[in-house]
């Protein structure tokens, strides 16, 4: 505002305006709307300088005025309105339609504005006035002396201004030019609504409720479907708050819950209404007759309660009336004509992309700062609260009640406690048990109010039948009573099949469930994903079905009570065995190269399986578990966690005193000695590889024993006995060669190669490893490693051939990312390292050196052979580089994910395409090729120098 523009002061008249409706204006216009915009600030300037108005504040497509005189102002907005209305404008739909709104009272302006609630109550006249109606308080009408000529204020009674708690007196202006038919003021209290006021905040999402409104604008019956706690009522409400201004007849609430007979559900939504039964007219038709006529929107909350008498009202309800609008929250859908379904999706327990907390995460925040007196959680908290949410698969009721417990217990303690979910969020609550109800009342119903049990010539309520009305309430008042809700309407196939989908601890398909329980699951699955007991997720491969972790606690609770659980449990333990086979083989039943991605998604599975193996099962049957996940532990950087799976299980086989043949120990003992070297506890790995030998001797099987055999080298290499190593993989070699199972001595075949590359053996070494390639790729298990191919290259790099270094190398990384070794990529990560220092690129190989290892510290792998190389050649490149160009691409390699760095590393160029080659540069002979070596594996015997 400029400063030489006169404020009045004293009794002065405020005035705000806007255009109703700019945003979907501009949207229909588009560039057309600003000079629409720029046209109608003309016209209210002009007018305002015709009155000596002070324009105080422009923005947007609204202004902010101030007169000393009340009758000018008054002038102002007839004059704007007239002018508005007789402008030629481009189109009809172009015209701003502008409302105007009009207070007066004592103001004085400070620094060139006012700070006076005044001017805010002005602003809240505006906003309840609608486009081309001028609206003003009755101070105003008061100080309007005279009005203008053929003018007059219509008395529109009180109304509640948004933010003020009295009652203001509006007026509208009528007068030639101006319309004068308008709905009700937009107030507080204009549109008739009984919604429940909430008492916490609501958080979050901002996306469904977008989705949803849009449905409801566009649908006249919609049903919110959602397990019990996952926010349907208060989503609902919070929608509803938005839609009352679009529904001049009201916005009713209704809660079935709180009917137990289906015939009172009419008369529950009547008594809402304010209407009363008629003599001999049923009340169904009493309701559709009051609102056939009516543009409105009934809430019917909690639907589920009595399914088929909802549906019928609201089928009629529909039908007799086009005005009429249902939105239903449910845990099932009524298969009614023309019925949107929306399931409600849980809270997002990933952050956006903008960097904010996501929605489960800023509820749980919200309502820890709520149960710890405003305090809100420390930040070092933030992990923690993360994997609450996540455990509690963001339903929004059990992040309620974990806050709560957030009063004596820090989130830390909180996340820890949820392996059982229930006793965790239950805790000090007491599950209310129904009391006895009168014959055919189910006890999960609860009676409605006393006037309608009245109006139908009914007792009132006793105080059995009071203690379902409460338990309306208590439903949620723990995750047990909001289960057991849903779980009482079962029928005994549908219960049965819940209890058992509890063994599984994640998505499954209907293949897997059809296993589970030996018989067709279609009709009872389809009974539980109706119920929002289990969700169905689509996809093109098919539809996979899972349970939310608190409903999946209390089927659980429920398989124990059955005394069904060791049948269930056994029957997910002989799947997941089934399920690890399959991950070996293809679509034809015959193996096919290990992909430790197949397996990743069995891992949820495959650890609660293994759980009841270590706890209840079988230990035979877990050990065999473990051994299918043994690569994928080590290549994972989970060496740790199959350890102590190893140890559960032997504990558990002296706990029952369970036979386990041999050759199966030696299996485990081999696995955990290897898993042991990987973790660097190298006494516990040389432990049990002599368990190993000692119970594969007992077994009598040449080729386990070769494959044992072959892993006694590797305790040795981590402790630095290198000589004794190579001795004892020479050793190996030869009796295995002897016992035709020298496939089964791979491992200690590779093992001597890295010990010949080490001491710089390298013809041996290539001629060793060239013969073990027809080895490898005969066994599918061990292919997609290309061991051969990555030992070759350290040879060639060795030998300073980066020709043929590149090629293995790339050979190697390509097919372990390919096929999920982790692990092993990084060391081929570094070799490509060491390959581009050697071809000029240090830059390169700081970033791919930096990748690895921070991808090998986060899976907390021990560098084996390698790592003296690996930090002697780092040395040598930050000497080459500096220590500022070392430092500055290390760490953007650390910045790197697995896959990030690996496309790095894969991107390298050959070295025969490189500018300066020798082989295809001006003058040079091309390099002869190399010689395939075909030796016979057997004479790298003990004796060979």
């Amino acid at each position: 505002m400029s400063p030489r523009i006169h404020l009045p002061s004293g009794l002065v008249t405020f005035v705000f305006t806007d255009i109703e409706g700019s945003t979907r204006l501009a949207q229909l216009l588009g560039p057309e709307y600003r000079p629409v915009l720029r046209e109608h600030r003309r016209l209210l300037r002009h007018t305002i300088a015709a009155t000596e108005g002070a324009e105080l504040l422009t923005e947007g497509d609204s202004f902010f005025l101030a007169f000393d005189d009340a009758t000018a102002a008054l002038t102002a907005c007839l004059t704007a309105q007239r002018a508005l209305a007789s402008h030629e404008w481009p189109t009809a739909d172009a015209m701003p339609r502008v409302r105007m709104g009009l207070h007066t009272g004592w103001a004085e302006p400070r620094d060139g504005e006012y700070v006076s609630p005044e001017v805010h109550r002005a602003a809240r006249v505006a906003a309840a006035a609608h486009g081309g109606q001028v609206l003003c308080s009755a101070s105003t009408a008061r100080h309007v002396q005279p009005l203008p000529p053929g003018a007059s204020l219509i008395d529109l009674g009180l109304h509640r201004l948004r933010g003020f708690d009295d009652r203001e007196r509006l007026y509208q202006l009528v007068a030639p030019g101006l319309e004068r038919q308008f709905p009700r003021p937009r107030t507080a209290d204009a549109t008739a609504h009984n919604l429940p006021t909430p008492v916490t905040s609501f958080v979050g999402r901002h996306a469904e409720r977008a989705e949803l409104k849009r449905l409801v604008q566009a649908h006249r019956l919609v049903t919110v479907l959602g397990a019990g706690g996952a926010g349907k009522t208060r989503l609902a409400v919070e929608l509803a708050v938005d839609l009352v201004e679009s529904h001049p007849d009201g916005v009713w609430f209704v809660d079935v819950a709180a009917v137990t007979d289906p015939g009172l559900v009419a008369f529950e939504v009547a008594a809402v209404l304010g209407l009363r039964p008629e003599p001999g007219r049923p009340m169904v038709d009493t309701l559709v007759e009051y609102a056939a006529a009516r543009r409105m929107l009934v809430l019917l909350d909690t639907c589920d309660a009595q399914p088929a008498a909802s549906a019928d009202v609201i089928s009629r309800l529909l039908a007799g009336g086009v005005g009429v609008r249902v939105l239903a929250t449910s845990r099932e859908s009524f298969g009614l004509p023309g019925e949107v379904v929306w399931r409600i999706p849980s809270l997002s327990v990933d952050p956006p992309a903008d960097g904010a907390e996501s929605d489960a995460v800023a509820l749980l925040l919200d309502r820890t700062a709520a149960a710890r007196g405003g305090r809100a959680p420390d930040p070092a908290e933030s992990a923690d609260l993360r994997r609450v949410v996540r455990r509690l698969d963001g339903l929004p009721l059990a992040i309620e009640l974990a806050a709560a417990r957030l009063r004596v217990l820090s989130v830390g303690q909180l996340a820890e406690r949820l392996d059982d979910v229930l006793g965790t969020l239950d805790a000090g609550r007491e599950d209310p048990d129904p009391p006895p109800v009168e014959p055919g009342r189910p006890a999960d119903r609860q009676d409605t109010v006393d006037l309608v049990a009245a109006a139908v010539g009914m007792a009132p309520p006793s105080p059995a039948v009071r203690g379902v009305q409460r338990s309306a309430t208590e439903r949620h008042l723990t995750m047990q009573a909001t289960v057991t809700w849903s779980y009482r309407t079962l029928g005994p196939r549908a219960a049965r099949l819940l209890r058992w989908l509890a063994v599984f601890a994640g998505p499954v398909d209907l293949a897997a469930v059809e296993w589970l329980l030996g018989d067709d699951p279609l009709d009872p699955l389809s009974v539980l994903v109706d119920k929002s007991m289990v969700l169905a997720e689509p996809h093109a491969s098919g539809s996979t079905y899972r349970m939310l972790d608190p409903i999946r606690a209390y089927a659980a609770r429920r398989l124990v009570e059955a005394g069904e659980e060791k049948s269930a449990r056994n029957r997910h333990v002989a799947w997941s065995t089934h399920a690890l086979e399959r991950a070996h083989l293809g679509p034809d039943g015959r193996p096919v190269t290990l992909s430790l991605y197949a397996l990743d998604p069995l891992a949820g599975e495959l650890r609660a399986a293994l759980r009841w193996c270590a706890t209840g099962g079988s230990a035979r049957a877990g050990l065999r578990l473990a051994g299918g996940l043994d690569q994928w532990w080590r290549e994972r950087g989970l060496a740790r966690e199959g350890r102590l799976w190893l140890f559960r299980l032997y504990g558990r086989i002296a706990e029952t005193g369970e036979r386990i043949p041999e050759a199966e120990l030696a299996a485990a003992y081999h696995m955990h000695s290897l898993h042991a070297g990987a973790d660097g506890e190298f006494g516990e790995e040389l432990r049990y590889s002599q368990r190993a030998e000692a119970a594969a001797r007992q077994a009598g099987d040449a080729g386990l024993l070769a494959r044992v055999l072959a892993g006694r080298a590797a305790p040795l290499v981590d402790m630095g006995q290198f000589a004794e190593a190579e001795r004892i993989c020479r050793e190996v070699i030869d009796w295995a060669s002897g016992q035709e199972v020298l496939g089964d001595a791979l491992f200690g075949v590779l093992s001597l190669a890295e010990l010949l590359w080490r001491r710089d053996a390298l013809q041996e070494a290539a001629e060793l490893l060239g013969a073990a390639r027809p080895v490898e790729a005969a066994r599918p298990v061990e292919r997609g490693r290309r061991s051969v191919d990555m030992l070759l290259g350290m040879v060639a790099l060795a030998r300073g051939d980066l020709v043929a270094a590149h090629e293995h190398l790339q050979v190697a990384l390509r097919s372990r990312m390919s096929h999920g070794f982790h692990g092993r990529a990084c060391d081929t990560l570094n070799a490509m390292a060491v390959r581009c220092a050697a071809g000029g690129d240090g830059l390169t190989a700081a970033r791919l050196f930096g990748a690895a290892g921070a991808t090998r510290a986060k899976m907390r792998c021990t560098p084996g052979i390698y790592g003296g190389y690996w930090a002697q050649r780092q040395e040598e490149l930050r000497r080459e580089l500096g220590d500022a160009a070392f430092d500055g691409a290390y760490g953007e390699g650390t910045e790197l994910g697995l896959e990030e760095a690996a496309a790095l590393a894969l991107a390298v160029e050959h070295p025969d395409l490189a500018v300066g080659s020798a082989r295809f540069g001006a003058g040079h002979a091309r390099v002869a090729p190399r010689q395939p070596v075909t030796p016979d594996l057997r004479r790298h015997h003990t004796g060979h120098a």
